[in-house]
């Protein structure tokens, strides 16, 4: 069991040991970084394991994963559900490749490449794409992938290869670094007494699962949620980053994960996900649909924010209502992007996030859908360097539109159905892992994949 946390007395970090009473006290947890699994026989498909249900004490998890078994023993024993696989597939298979302008690509793939060039099975591609010079042709770029890759359909546990892609971006919101009249709403660092514990080193099925909360006495209790932290008496009182003038905006910057703050003297602050309350998220856009304020119709992010504008007594009650509550962390103001899971900036409109049980973070996707609110073909090569609590499951993805009101309404609208293929290197063989199927299958007919993206 791996504890993570701000400094805390260690005689008082040996309280954690305590599983029954941690399981019974703690929410769900969203789930952290992963590393590429295939957990599958030599000889057969590789699949990537789904968390099991999550038990009834927690039944309103809707974009997190944490998995709680009733047992010990059943937690050591019980099989894994698979998630999705990757499966070879012919370079014609990708529609419009040669058309794709991916000279983007590689220079994000190139960034991939500052986290991945240490492991073995990615130094040769990425001295190679090191190699490649800045301002290279169209057809160098192409020959380039063509060369030292190979494709691999991505498939749906369920056998279908079609999936949901949804949009994100970096918003910019306007703030202080001092609180003013104008500039109220706090956007909180991480607290130090914020304790995070790692399971999967116990229990092999927790993997990918978190636990989080503090310390009271000798118990491990729930982080307090949205409505204790937004209070008069917060436990968070000097740990305020900034403070923005408007409550909707900083709950949709939680939302995206990063974002930058205008400040009064026109300087900007860049802000990234820190770390999260371990509370479950809960859909502001599905309550107001239930209670009646809003039509489903208009529950999009910008229809959310004019329901706020018309209703500014009604916004604490309902933001409150999802007691998931997201840190953030200063970044570096020269970053050309916002910082994703695998620690490289974003590169906008070639960047997505992924599942990574499924896909690897760094590599390049294949990515066919079509335009935001649209019909219109988007066949784009893409790289996976993000993750979201949200995004779950084999052909899912968000697309990450860039910075600014513009991005953000293509992210908005943004809701298509898509195919997805991995481009992994031509000696690609994960670490003591089975190979990647080359046995095509055939995706059932009339099938909708599992995972969708909840509204915000």
């Amino acid at each position: 069991m791996t504890l993570t946390s701000r400094p805390v007395q260690n005689s008082r970090t040996h309280n954690l040991l305590f599983l029954a009473a941690i399981i019974g006290l703690i929410g769900c947890a969203a789930p952290p970084a992963a590393n590429f699994s295939l957990n599958a026989p030599a000889n057969s498909p590789p699949v990537c394991a789904a968390p099991a249900p999550v038990r009834p004490a927690c039944p309103a998890c809707a974009t997190t994963e944490f998995v709680l078994n009733e047992s010990p023993t059943d937690a050591a024993t019980s099989a894994e559900i698979p998630r999705g696989r990757l499966e070879k597939a012919p370079w014609d298979a990708l529609p419009g490749f040669n058309s794709d302008h991916p000279q983007q690509a590689l220079a994000a793939f190139k960034q991939s490449c500052t986290a991945l060039i240490a492991r073995v099975e990615w130094r040769r591609a990425c001295d190679l794409a090191i190699s490649v010079p800045a301002g290279a042709k169209l057809e160098m770029v192409i020959a380039f992938f063509r060369n030292n890759f190979e494709p691999y359909r991505v498939v749906n546990a369920d056998e279908t290869d079609t999936g949901t892609v949804t949009g994100y971006y970096e918003p910019l919101l306007h703030g202080s670094r001092v609180r003013t009249d104008k500039f109220r709403y706090p956007v909180y660092a991480a607290p130090q007494d914020l304790i995070t514990i790692d399971l999967s080193d116990v229990y092999p099925d927790l993997k990918f699962r978190r636990l989080r909360g503090r310390l009271v006495g000798n118990k491990l209790v729930p982080y307090p949620d949205r409505g204790e932290i937004s209070g008069d008496a917060t436990p968070l009182k000097g740990l305020e980053i900034a403070y923005v003038d408007n409550a909707v905006e900083l709950f949709f910057l939680e939302i995206q994960g990063s974002g930058q703050i205008k400040l009064p003297d026109g300087s900007r602050l860049r802000v990234g996900y820190s770390d999260q309350n371990g509370h479950p998220f809960r859909s502001l856009a599905g309550l107001l649909i239930r209670r009646g304020e809003i039509r489903a119709e208009h529950a999009s992010m910008q229809g959310i924010k004019e329901w706020a504008r018309r209703n500014p007594k009604k916004v604490r009650q309902f933001l409150n209502a999802n007691p998931s509550f997201v840190f953030f962390r200063e970044l570096p103001g020269d970053l050309s992007g916002p910082i994703g899971t695998l620690g490289v900036p974003l590169t906008a409109e070639r960047s997505i996030a992924v599942d990574q049980r499924v896909i690897p973070l760094g590599v390049p996707v294949y990515l066919s859908t079509t335009h935001p609110g649209s019909k219109q073909e988007l066949n784009r090569l893409m790289v996976a360097q993000d993750t979201g609590g949200a995004i779950n499951g084999a052909v899912r993805a968000d697309f990450y539109w860039g910075f600014g009101d513009d991005a953000g309404a293509l992210a908005g609208r943004m809701k298509q159905r898509a195919r997805m293929w991995v481009l992994l290197p031509n000696d690609y063989v994960p670490a003591n892992e089975a190979k990647i199927s080359s046995t095509p299958s055939v995706p059932a007919a009339n099938q909708n994949p599992t995972s969708k993206k909840d509204p915000p």
